[in-house]
């Protein structure tokens, strides 16, 4: 039987490269951001320690570990336990099953029945293509199906797209699957090849009813245990398990922050007596009405001033001094960008100056257009001739024409590098899964960083393409292409010391990453999130997905928000560090980066106002800011020492 297991494996290798990308974590091991948010071994590779069989004191000769592998072997080899016991807790689990093979993953079996699955919910395993059993694998056996979440329903409903509602993330047999499983008190969740399948609290009134109309309605004890053992099920098929690792969650269901230490800082209101031109808090129907700044950035030009774009359309120019009392609007675009309240995802979404602004006055501008639905425009403005603190909107030229499968993921953060040229981040279009498959796909330009020239033109172009660029010579590639494999890119920076361009690629169901953009690289998405693998979709594209610089996962913050790598004066102890934060958690953080070792030294906590951190901005002098959606017009803080 461990032939049939092995030639299967070896099987699945020979078909080409045509493989769903895998972790690139090493076997059985934990890494940086695992290790330091509270994530445990539960197989070490090596042994089966902390295993035994069910209601046994030993393990059968019909498990072995083979090449850090937990290997099924012969019938007979009978359910396995951990040792210990859990309560709350998340499971992360690789498994590869046979042709035709089940098995399953158990959570809180006592010992008390005859068979595991007698007390235990059980999340299938199985070959779903020549598997017998209607019950397919990541499925809470007879409780639980995959289900599309609502947000994916909604903006397919506005494009008139449709998925499939019931999502197959397995890859076939043979080839390794990856299951992620939390139970906690109020909610629990199962994801399959990082794909979130579905989610439930047991001994809910929901869960009660289900399992009343299930087999399982006949045994007393099913899922009534608060905590118990995870066992892996013998169902008679070959199968093999390996990269086994469990969190406990706390009481609250919270997780250990992945830090080193919290520094003594904290956030104060950068410009409390500015006032914004043109904005107020509510509209003409007393409606609330926010300020959504989403990028704040200097001249370069020795004024010292600085500009703030809006996801509204508002472009602000104000003096960098605290006591500054009102802002000047440099350019108003509400009368061409989209209205963010009506697609949240939408609007003005990035903007950049030119490194030369101080002699051409010219400013970039990436925003959604109101002339066409799914359609963004980066364009180019110009400085007013008599006024530096005033654009002139009568001055764009449109510089490319994008258009936006979906009203989510459109990108549009943008910097110039040190060459001059201007890198632009573009999402994989929206959608849920990358429907459309953009995140590999090198003939569009989803999922991409793109970059331009924008002081040439060529051809009919309003841009050249720099000769450099990585995919001129690769047949139907975008010559613009930098780097792709990207998701939807927030917020973009260049190191000012190092001209490296960081960027905080958003991830789906489980993981947020961090990146330096590279010429060439594959980010991985959509058969990656972070260094996991996502779906089924086979690798298509030579290029070896790069690991993220920096990841963490779902229960620490669900939509990364990049920031600026530290070069001030003013707090030396941040210096060389790239600070960053999550919108929904409100948590900020900084990054110090070993660039000769590309590794990260250390990570650590900054206190913030615990509010959804929408963007970060830099001054000339370094200094750091991060921006927050208020209705008060209280929307720029900076850091200091505490007192």
């Amino acid at each position: 039987m461990m032939r049939i297991v092995g030639s299967l494996f070896v099987l699945a290798l020979a078909s080409g490269f045509n493989l769903p990308a895998q972790a690139e974590t090493p076997l059985n091991q934990l890494n940086e951001a695992e290790r330091r948010s509270g994530w445990k071994l539960l197989f070490d590779g090596k042994t089966t320690t902390g295993w035994r069989n069910y209601r046994a004191k030993n393990i059968s000769d019909g498990w072995a570990v083979q090449d850090g592998i937990l290997n099924w072997t012969k019938k007979g080899a009978g359910d396995l336990v951990s040792e210990k016991q859990f309560k709350h807790f998340e499971l992360s689990i690789e498994y590869r099953i046979s042709k035709g093979g089940n098995s399953g993953i158990m959570f809180h079996v006592t010992e008390q029945a005859q068979y595991p699955w007698q007390s235990g919910p059980e999340i299938q395993i199985q070959d779903n293509v020549d598997g017998r059993d209607p019950q397919k694998a990541g499925w809470l056996y007879q409780l639980y199906r995959p289900v599309k979440p609502n947000w994916a329903k909604f903006f397919e409903s506005q494009v008139g797209f449709t998925s499939p509602e019931i999502s197959d993330a397995t890859r076939p047999a043979g080839q390794w699957n990856h299951l992620y499983i939390r139970i906690g008190d109020k909610k629990s969740e199962v994801a399959l090849n990082g794909v979130s399948y579905y989610y439930f609290q047991k001994g809910s009134k929901d869960w009660n009813e289900r399992v009343a109309k299930s087999k399982f309605a006949s045994f007393a004890g099913f899922g009534k245990s608060e905590q118990g053992h995870i066992c892996l099920q013998d169902h008679g098929n070959a199968v093999a398990f390996r990269n086994i690792k469990v969190r406990e969650l706390a009481a609250d269901g919270s997780v250990p922050d992945p830090v080193d230490r919290e520094l003594p800082l904290q956030a104060v209101e950068a410009f409390p007596k500015l006032k914004w031109e043109g904005w107020q808090g509510v509209d003409d129907n007393g409606k609330i009405r926010q300020l959504r700044p989403i990028e704040i950035i200097h001249g370069g030009d020795g004024t010292n001033r600085l500009f703030v774009g809006t996801q509204s359309g508002m472009i602000h120019v104000f003096d960098n001094d605290p006591e500054v009392k009102s802002t000047s609007m440099y350019l108003d675009l509400r009368d061409r960008v989209h209205d963010w309240t009506k697609d949240n995802e939408e609007g003005l979404l990035g903007m950049a100056l030119h490194p030369n602004y101080k002699t051409n006055g010219e400013i970039f501008v990436y925003y959604n257009t109101v002339k066409k639905p799914r359609t963004a425009y980066l364009s180019r403005f110009r400085r007013s001739a008599d006024n530096p603190n005033r654009g002139d909107p009568a001055s764009e030229e449109i510089i490319m024409v994008i258009p936006q499968p979906f009203a989510n993921h459109n990108g549009g953060p943008m910097v110039f590098g040190r060459d001059g040229y201007l890198y632009l981040a573009l999402g994989d279009g929206g959608g849920r899964n990358d429907p459309t498959g953009h995140g590999q796909n090198l003939k569009t330009w989803m999922g991409s960083m793109l970059r331009i020239d924008v002081d040439h033109k060529e051809k009919d172009l309003n841009y050249a393409i720099p000769k450099d660029n990585p995919f001129l010579d690769r047949p139907g590639a975008k010559p613009e292409i930098y780097a792709y494999g990207l998701r939807n890119i927030w917020r973009l920076s260049i190191d000012r010391q190092t001209g490296l361009i960081w960027s905080a690629d958003v991830g789906q169901d489980l993981w947020e990453e961090i990146n330096i953009i590279k010429r060439g690289a594959n980010y991985g998405w959509s058969i990656r999130e972070a260094s996991y693998g996502f779906g089924n979709a086979a690798a298509t594209n030579p290029d070896k997905p790069v690991d993220p610089l920096w990841e963490y996962d779902h229960q620490i913050g669900k939509s990364i928000t990049g920031g600026h790598v530290y070069r001030g004066k003013k707090l030396p102890e941040l210096f060389g560090y790239y600070i960053y934060g999550d919108y929904v958690s409100g948590k900020i953080w900084a990054l110090k980066y070993d660039e000769k070792t590309n590794k990260v030294i250390e990570n650590v906590r900054i206190p913030s106002t615990g509010l959804p951190v929408l963007a970060f901005g830099q001054d000339e002098h370094g200094e750091v800011y991060y921006m927050i959606a208020t209705a008060t017009g209280k929307t720029i803080f900076r850091f200091e020492r505490k007192k």
